[in-house]
This record gives C-alpha cells, sequence and structure tokens, in this order.
C-alpha cells in the first residue's frame, strides 16, 4: 500500500537524495575533557560551515540531529540560546554552526541519531538514501549514527575533517572502522560534490 502523505506539508526542499547531518554540534562542552574537545572542534567547525553552506546552495537539507544533554524540558532552540551565551565552553562552536531557518532539527536520548527519534519519518518523507554525516564526537554518537543508517542501507559519507573527538588517535581509529566495517566513504569535505552524488544516487 503506498504511503499516504509524500510531502512535507509545504516545507522545502520537499525530496533530495541526499541529506546533510549535522550531530551534536550544538553542545556546551561543559564537561571533563571539554577543553580537549573544543581544541580539535573548532578548526572542524570552520570547515563544516562551509560544507553546511554549501549544501543549503545545492538544495541539499540540513539536518541538526543532537543530543538534548539531559534537559528533558528543553527544546532545540533552549539548547541553542544556552550554547550560544557569552562564557559557555563550546559557544565558538555554536556560533559558527549556528542553524538557519531552512534546516532541520532533531533532538536525540541517546548515542544514535535514529534511537527513538524521528530521523526515520523525516529521511522517508524527504526521500533521502545518501547521508553525510558529520559532527561530534567521531567514536560515539557519530559512529553510532553511522552505525545505525548502514544497517538501513544508506549511503554514506563522513568527511574526515567535518568530525572530531578529543583526541586525534580516537577520530583515526573510529574513521578507520567505518571505513572497514561500515562501507563509508571518508573523502574530505573539499572533495564532496553534492551534484555528482545526487546524480548517482538516481543512477
Amino acid at each position: 500500500m503506498p504511503a499516504k502523505n509524500h510531502d512535507l506539508h509545504g516545507s522545502v526542499p520537499e525530496s533530495c537524495p541526499i541529506a546533510l547531518v549535522l550531530v551534536d554540534v550544538i553542545n556546551d562542552m561543559e564537561f571533563d575533557g571539554g577543553d580537549a574537545l573544543l581544541e580539535q572542534a573548532l578548526p572542524m567547525a570552520t570547515r563544516l560551515a562551509d560544507l553546511a553552506a554549501r549544501a543549503r546552495k545545492s538544495g541539499v537539507p540540513v539536518i541538526y540531529v543532537n543530543d538534548n544533554f539531559g534537559k528533558w524540558r528543553s527544546d532545540f532552540r533552549a539548547l541553542l540560546d544556552h550554547c550560544m551565551e557569552e562564557g559557555v565552553r563550546g559557544s565558538p562552536v555554536a556560533r559558527l554552526l549556528a542553524p538557519e531557518k531552512t534546516d532541520y532539527f532533531v533532538l536525540k536520548p541517546k548515542h544514535s541519531g535514529f534511537f527513538s527519534t524521528t530521523l526515520d519519518t523525516l529521511l522517508e518523507y524527504l526521500h533521502v538514501d545518501t547521508l553525510i554525516v558529520t559532527g561530534l564526537t567521531t567514536e560515539r554518537c557519530v559512529l553510532f549514527t553511522v552505525s545505525d543508517a548502514h544497517m538501513r542501507d544508506l549511503h554514506l559519507f563522513v568527511p574526515d575533517d567535518c568530525c572530531a573527538a578529543q583526541s586525534v588517535e580516537d577520530h583515526r581509529m573510529a574513521l578507520t572502522m567505518m571505513r572497514r566495517s561500515l562501507e563509508v566513504d571518508t573523502r574530505p569535505s573539499q572533495e564532496i560534490d553534492f551534484h555528482a552524488i545526487a546524480k548517482k544516487s538516481d543512477t
């Protein structure tokens, strides 16, 4: 039986084979190891901001998949406002990667962006078959999200310069695991060609 509803009630883009996912980039980093993570995340955020801008220009949906950080009474906007406050450790990253009005957001309770969230439904409505997953941290929430995406038979890219961990070693180890076990393409962000990926997806 075909689905009753094939669009997002006028929201745009209505359909795209690719989506760019930003995992946990709206993050106050107020925890042990936050300083080390910020050191790795800041240069990553500059590159990811460029990638997200190119995605929007190409009509590729940008989806923020973010932890609620235990703030079960908060929504995404409240988290964003908190993380952008002066004096919050993660504010430089949040300011670089603040969402635009056309972007989507999903709050998650655990590591994976798919666990007990609406991400599956959103991707189905957008007709996505390829995910470009980025963000924090490479060996935890990015890895768990990519693993669940792999089990859903999605084509996967994780640009190696658009995710970060507290240590370079953890970052590299997670990327190696993704390449070997999850069939992930980890080419750098400058080599991501949205139009070429979409054209390949249509064939």
